[in-house]
């Protein structure tokens, strides 16, 4: 293909491109699935702008002076006429139409067509599926349980729950006590690593590779500003870009206050550390690796930071999912994942969607609940809440609940209480879950024997003396007092 063809079909590959572009922003997204995918799609497009862009400068400036040559053999050089190299090249590309009949023809409208759902040959969907684990679902949550598991294994550090780590794995200062040693620099890398990832796949239409690299700019800035290199040619003192205690680096260790680390300098083992580092260093070798690893190892902290507050959204929703999750059971986090996936397919394929006939009358066959909108609620969260379960209560006189949800809610209401009362017992919290009469009285007539008991219990405990000296309790003596024989 020549020079201007080339040009002409990345001009005409731009035109595409951003036509392409415009017909994904003209239709919103209808699900989080959607939105991912369509951003996606429009970062690789925006993508493939730039790079054909890039071609079409480098070939306007002729930098190999092959395009000033093949404009001069199209217009037929100096003598001969422009006509007869059209002619020339026409009669060159029929003949090899005539020789290749069957030549396939490269459909570039195919190319920037809007995928849809019933495609089977679509691989979006597929690579949506791929990019994310399933914690991660589809870039909603942060997925940081393998980071926790490093987290407690470094040294130094404190057991923590998987929702406390989400709070703290960006606060270093309270990992003062770990070494910074090459496991630490380890995590932090693959931390940040993760981190920008994450940025990258969710949110790939916010200039995610601009973000980082102004992330690394004012960590340089910074670094210039508050680093400081004292006479011995070794870092040992270096307070972080955000100010979080001083850093010793000869003894790896970190120091909350000013106080306690200048009464650490004059110690004999940070004296005995700092002569081994200045011995093991041939012309300030060792000096120069140290200062490299003290700032890779803050370039990744301060990275980790940066990126956990953009990243603050997902943070506090994965903190909630996470939460939430602990308090399900099995089976209803397999009724939740079918219900998302039918939602995430997109719509009320699993009957009842609250469509309306002609006549006005609701559509519901599978005798859902109307929502607040007057309509059926959805299939999907009629599970999902497991509405279909029933709870009878004997003592609300064989009422049944739907679902769980309205099961617990009951104990404290009216139709309960009342129940209650008939029996004879007065609600407690002890008597939740409790909806069998003969349940509910036996529990009765255990508290009431323990009430008793224990009442006996504070009588005897009582003791008094007459006038003789007998002990006795205070229930006997009043007993005794009453009848005179005291």
């Amino acid at each position: 293909m020549s020079i201007l063809e080339s040009e002409r079909y990345a001009l005409e590959d731009l035109d595409r491109l951003e036509k392409a572009i415009a017909d994904r922003f003209l239709e919103p997204p209808r699900t989080h699935r959607d939105r991912i995918s369509q951003e996606q799609e429009i970062a690789s497009f925006l993508d493939r702008i730039q790079h054909q862009s890039k071609y079409l400068l480098d070939s306007f400036e002729d930098a190999q002076e092959e395009r000033a040559p093949e404009i001069v053999t199209l217009q037929g050089g100096e003598t001969a006429n422009q006509f007869d190299e059209f002619y020339k090249q026409l009669k060159s590309i029929k003949d090899f139409h005539r020789r290749y009949p069957n030549q396939p023809v490269e459909n570039l409208e195919e190319n920037y067509r809007k995928k849809r759902k019933t495609d089977d040959d679509s691989p979006d969907l597929d690579l949506i599926d791929t990019m994310f684990t399933g914690e991660e679902a589809l870039g909603k949550y942060l997925d940081l349980i393998a980071f926790h598991e490093r987290y407690l294994n470094l040294r130094g550090t404190t057991h923590v729950q998987y929702v406390q780590y989400l709070d703290i794995f960006d606060k270093f200062e309270q990992m003062s006590k770990t070494p910074k040693d090459d496991e630490y620099f380890k995590y932090t890398s693959d931390l940040s690593a993760y981190l920008e990832g994450f940025l990258k796949r969710s949110q790939p239409l916010s200039d995610p590779e601009g973000t980082i690299a102004k992330i690394e700019q004012s960590f340089n800035e910074e670094w210039e500003n508050k680093f400081k290199q004292n006479g011995t040619g070794v870092n040992h003192e270096q307070n972080g870009p955000n100010g979080d205690g001083i850093y010793c680096d000869a003894c790896e260790k970190m120091f909350e206050k000013q106080t306690v680390y200048d009464g650490h300098l004059s110690g004999k083992k940070h004296k005995k550390n700092i002569e081994l580092k200045e011995k093991a260093g041939a012309n300030g070798a060792s000096a120069l690796a140290a200062n490299l690893k003290a700032r890779a190892i803050s370039l990744r902290e301060f990275e980790i930071r940066k990126l956990a507050e953009i990243l603050g959204k997902a943070r506090e929703e994965t903190k909630i999912n996470v939460e939430r999750k602990s308090a399900l059971t099995l089976r209803e986090r397999q009724l939740e994942m079918e219900a998302l996936e039918r939602e995430e397919l997109g719509g009320d394929e699993d009957g009842g969607g609250g469509d309306q006939e002609d006549d006005g009358k609701v559509y519901n066959p599978l005798k859902l609940p109307i929502g607040w909108d007057g309509k059926p609620i959805p299939f999907w969260l009629w599970k999902l809440h497991g509405l279909g379960v029933e709870y009878p209560c004997e003592i609300c006189g064989n009422f049944v609940y739907m679902g769980r949800k309205a099961f617990d809610k009951h104990f404290m209401e009216a139709r309960h209480v009342h129940g209650l009362r008939c029996l004879g017992i007065q609600n407690s919290a002890l008597f939740r879950e409790i909806t069998s009469i003969q349940d509910a009285l036996a529990l009765w007539d255990k508290i009431k024997k323990e009430r008793r008991a224990q009442e006996s219990m504070r009588e005897q405990a009582v003791e008094v003396e007459d006038d003789e000296g007998n002990v006795m309790s205070e229930k006997v003596y009043n007993d005794l007092k009453k009848q005179g024989l005291l």
